[in-house]
């Protein structure tokens, strides 16, 4: 196996410095005790069951073409037997370059975390490099410099984080030497690490001009959780929409992406706000409101119109499909690879700036005119 195709995926317990071995490996036979002596199998041990020299073993595992077949295969099964693995960060030392890179970010079902991950994945691969994913329960900085470590020490040249409420200058000062790239800008982020997003403002100027386009003069809007960056962006950047066209920015009712999240909240503004729009932070909690609309006796678009956020896959096979901002998260993961190998290449530092990838409105059947009389005038 080369490090160019090597692919390992770990777990970091939140607060909790001890790493967990790596998984995603291929399967190997259990390993026996011979050679171990009480710690982990070593190359000296190899060859001792194979009978033949370290350096033989090395050659082997280097896919050497001057071992003889016969050997290759002596060793081999000693491999098998004793369960041994290569050691990246040895692998470095020799060849001065590991071409891994590392994916820091937090885990979980969520459509646009777990999509940012698996374009990295997809976009390190096409580049020829390995990739070793380390995952955080809750996203902390210190929880998050436990997962860079460990991204390190498996021979990561670099870390792409996609970590959604990361304030990266808390906890990277101690990799100031290692390249880095992020694919969640900090709220307050300054540029010191280069950034790859989306653009979250331009998505609520289309939505918002969208509707104000259709006649609608009352929006509501529901909110995600104040502790992710993009939840928050879009929030701000929909109520200055709402502003630039003179229009009243309603109090917004908060749920967690989910759309049990967004059926609940679509209930409480709806019980306090006459609306004939309604824009969620997310295609999840626009899921939910269009249940809570259906249960208030509402119809999609002829009473209000539904926006949501993300374009996940179902969101055009809905009973009535979903009008919602498209993110190309499969862009965003491929420049932020493409910014990262620049980095590793040239050096830290030679890339701090913000990349910015555009966003489009993809317009379905949940948006409609604003109902002429009735809710909202």
């Amino acid at each position: 196996m080369t490090a160019q195709s090597s692919e390992v995926t770990v777990s970091v317990p939140a607060r909790d410095a001890t790493s967990t071995e790596p998984v995603g490996a291929p399967a190997r036979p259990a390993p026996s005790t011979r050679g171990r002596g009480g710690g982990g199998v070593v190359m000296v041990d190899v060859a001792r069951a194979a009978g033949v020299s370290q350096k033989t073993v090395s050659r082997v595992v280097n896919g050497s073409s001057q071992v003889r077949p016969e050997v290759t295969a002596r060793v081999q099964r000693a491999i098998d037997e004793l369960g041994y693995r290569r050691n990246a960060a040895a692998r470095a030392l020799v060849r001065g370059r590991t071409h891994v890179v590392g994916v820091v970010g937090l885990r979980t079902a969520l459509y646009g975390v777990a999509q940012h991950v698996m374009s990295l994945e997809r976009a390190a691969k096409e580049a020829g490099f390995g990739v070793v994913v380390v995952s955080t329960e809750t996203g902390d900085p210190a929880e998050v410099v436990v997962a860079v470590e460990r991204a390190l020490e498996l021979g990561a040249e670099g870390v792409v984080l996609a970590e959604p409420f990361f304030d990266t200058r808390t906890a990277l000062d101690a990799f100031a030497r290692t390249p880095f790239v992020t694919v969640v800008r900090s709220v307050h982020d300054d540029g010191h690490v280069p950034a790859v997003d989306a653009d979250q403002e331009a998505g609520a100027d289309l939505v918002v001009d969208h509707l104000v386009g259709l006649g609608h003069r009352r929006v509501g809007y529901l909110a995600g959780p104040t502790a992710w960056r993009s939840a928050l962006v879009r929030e701000q950047a929909t109520a200055a929409a709402l502003r630039r066209h003179g229009l009243p920015v309603l109090e917004p009712a908060r749920g967690d992406w989910t759309a049990r999240s967004g059926y609940a909240a679509a209930r409480e503004l709806l019980a306090r706000e006459d609306v004939t729009a309604v824009v969620a932070a997310n295609d999840h909690m626009a899921v939910g409101a269009l249940r809570a609309l259906a249960e208030a006796g509402l119809s999609v678009p002829g009473d209000v119109s539904l926006v949501g956020f993300d374009d996940v896959p179902e969101a055009e096979f809905l009973p009535v499909p979903l009008t919602t901002v498209r993110q190309t998260l499969s862009h965003v993961g491929e420049l932020a690879l493409r910014t990262l190998v620049e980095l590793v290449e040239d050096g830290p530092g030679a890339h701090d700036r913000v990349h910015v990838v555009p966003v489009t409105l993809e317009v379905r059947a949940s948006t409609g005119r604003a109902p002429g009389g009735g809710r909202g005038d």
